[in-house]
């Protein structure tokens, strides 16, 4: 784990908690770009570190990896991979530009179960409805 992972999921967890909204969460999934060069395994280990005492705390990111975009300068061809380092396939030249991959994108959040409240059955929904 690298202070790389630690600032990716600083950001995951910014975007979490603005989600939230206060709630908390069990599962986060997020797109992020093959650019960004992320392990999940990394990612998941620093995204517990900070966010302990979070409204995240214990929850699991699911990651997909968004391709980059190749271009071929020496044959033109346009295909995409989920490594940083291709070449291109069908010719493999290694002369390729890249467009995308550089994304992180909170796509959804699962939240905890609600626990039930005594005396409220509709209270773990927000609803003021069959309350005293």
């Amino acid at each position: 784990m690298t202070v790389h992972e630690f600032g990716i999921a600083e950001s995951i967890l910014a975007a979490v908690e603005g989600r939230a909204d206060g709630r908390r969460i069990r599962r986060a999934r997020v797109q992020v770009g093959a650019l960004l060069h992320v392990a999940e395994p990394s990612l998941n280990d620093a995204f517990s570190l900070v966010a302990e005492g979070t409204v995240a705390e214990g929850a699991h990111l699911d990651l997909v990896t968004v391709p980059v975009r190749l271009t071929c300068r020496a044959c033109g061809d346009v295909s995409t991979s989920v490594d940083p380092y291709a070449v291109c396939p069908r010719c493999g030249d290694s002369d390729v530009d890249c467009e995308g991959g550089d994304d992180l994108v909170l796509e959804s959040i699962q939240l905890a179960e609600a626990t039930h409240v005594p005396g409220n059955s509709r209270g773990d929904r927000g609803d003021s409805e069959g309350s005293s």
